[in-house]
């Protein structure tokens, strides 16, 4: 039996205290009191979060303190917080754990550049919880742990008790609560183990430009040879965890990542995989890396046989798997890795104007950096589709701290000093909107990536297209030429000029909220 440790430092009296049990520890616990909890025929722990199966972005609230105010970009994302209401908050997540007969923590690291990794201390009182945490944080050596000493930031995980909706600042009984200036995080009134993740990212995406290292949502793989990195920004329904699976390529993390004057280094331990409709065929690194060890969080899985329908969304569509990196069996260990060559923005275009791929200035890459767009489609019954518009400045509204275009700044600065060049590659539609076009094909894509990072389209002809300004490649290996430029494939070039100007126009206004001060607009999760 492991050696209870000791709490008491952080308010909490629970003498029966675990630190790092091993995973088939926390199996044990889960089965035994966690009730709906079980194991897959894959050997991965199946778990529930309960009521809220995603993050509660409303509800994020940042503590207001004189030496960051002026940092914080306040507003829809950033909701302030006092500091006494945050004590509230702490004290109540402090008095449920202390009703707990067994706690859990998990002493980890994030960040895998020694110079600049954080240690994190995980207090929480489901062994599920706890799992994960193992998975997605950096896990010490026995050395490591021993001399771990204090924490550079705690989350205390009261999830399964409320926040009391009649506290000042308080929208409903959740409430995620981060102070830079205390070190801590406080969840209160959700079970989503994803919190805890983008608890530790936020944090990260504050620190991290203080010190001029940009904090990046992003995948990342590198060349095995030469140890030069590729990074792939883009929102859900892009392409960007999918694309991140190369088994020709190394990889460093399918998530968060920074770009210090080293190089690029993973923030975390491990993966964070959306499951709906995952399958051995179309993503078989991901799929068998969902074995023992792992978290499958919320999915559906028959009686008999506890085999998991990776179809079936009765749930949530936001079905996950929680694994360590090594998992995957391209990873490379540790996580890091030489500057960017090429930096890939990702967008699933739904109104079929934008290129296949095509090459962007600093400039340029810059705007297209704090838009973040992509755009999702809107079906009928009766099969009619509407492209919508979707903005998500650095393409990770949802977890930034600093203005967009201190992000903005910060990657320019790196493109500019490293020679790395900016792609824009649109994995949506062609030859017209959703309804009318077709989506381009993953082998398309996919032949375009490897381009990228074989280094031929960095030679290879363009043209400018004319409404947004873009380099647009003529020629790419294993894709039609007729495919890479999107105007050819309409029937109405009058209507695609008109479309693309309109999708254009709805960039600048974007754009020029950030440059006004005002709001980022349509939001990402």
């Amino acid at each position: 039996m492991t050696a209870a440790f000791d709490l008491s430092t952080h308010g909490i009296t629970v003498q029966d205290v675990v630190r790092n049990p091993a995973p088939s520890m926390l199996y044990e616990e889960a089965i035994r009191f966690d009730v709906g909890t079980t194991i897959a025929d894959s050997g991965a722990l199946i778990a529930y979060s309960g009521k809220k199966t995603g993050r509660s972005p409303n509800d994020k609230r940042v503590m207001r303190h004189t030496a960051s105010e002026n940092d914080v970009w306040w507003g829809p994302v950033n909701f302030p917080l006092d500091e006494m209401t945050f004590m509230i908050n702490r004290e109540r997540a402090k008095d449920y754990l202390n009703t707990r007969t067994r706690l859990y923590v998990i002493d980890a690291f994030a960040g895998w550049d020694p110079k600049r990794r954080l240690k994190i201390r995980v207090i929480c009182s489901r062994p599920y919880h706890a799992l994960f945490m193992h998975n997605m944080l950096i896990r010490p050596t026995d050395e490591e742990l021993a001399s771990f000493g204090q924490p550079d930031f705690v989350i205390y995980n009261a999830g399964r008790f409320p926040a009391n909706r009649y506290t000042s600042g308080m929208t409903s009984a959740t409430s995620v609560d981060v102070s830079f200036e205390l070190g801590e995080v406080v969840i209160l009134g959700t079970e989503y183990a994803g919190e805890m993740k983008k608890g530790i990212f936020t944090i990260m995406n504050y620190l991290m430009p203080k010190q001029g290292v940009l904090s990046m949502h992003c995948s990342a793989t590198c060349d095995a040879k030469t140890g030069k990195s590729s990074v792939l920004f883009g929102l859900s329904g892009t392409g960007k965890t999918t694309l991140s699976a190369d088994p020709k390529r190394q990889l460093i993390g399918d998530d968060e990542h920074c770009w210090s004057d080293d190089g690029i280094f993973n923030i975390e331990g491990g993966c964070y995989a959306k499951a709906i409709y995952l399958s051995r065929e179309r993503e078989p690194e991901i799929f068998q890396a969902l074995r023992f060890g792992a978290v499958l969080e919320n999915v559906v899985y028959d009686n008999a046989k506890h085999h998991v329908d990776f179809d079936n969304a009765s749930i949530t569509q936001n079905t996950r798997g929680a694994y360590p990196i090594e998992y995957m069996p391209t990873a490379k260990i540790p996580c890091v890795a030489g500057h960017p060559s090429d930096v890939i923005f990702l967008t699933c275009d739904a109104f079929g104007v934008l290129p296949p791929v095509s090459k962007l200035t600093p400039e340029q890459a810059m705007f297209h950096f704090v838009n973040g767009y992509t755009a999702k489609v809107a079906g009928t019954e009766m099969g009619v589709n509407e492209p919508q518009a979707t903005f998500s400045p650095c393409f990770g509204g949802p977890f930034l701290v600093w203005h967009p275009n201190k992000y903005a700044e910060l990657l320019a600065e790196k493109v500019r000093k490293h020679n790395a060049q900016v792609w824009l590659v649109n994995t949506g539609w062609s030859g017209g909107p959703a309804g009318v076009g077709e989506r381009m094909k993953l082998p398309y894509t996919r032949a375009i990536v490897d381009a990228i990072h074989s280094g031929q389209l960095a030679s290879a002809p363009t043209v400018e297209e004319k409404i947004f300004g873009l380099s647009v490649v003529t020629k790419c290996p294993g894709v039609p030429d007729e495919m890479l430029q999107p105007r050819l494939t309409w029937k109405d070039p009058a209507a695609y000029d008109e479309t693309a100007r309109k999708l254009a126009d709805s960039f600048q206004k974007n754009y020029d909220t950030f440059q006004s001060g005002g709001d980022m607009g349509a939001m990402d999760g």
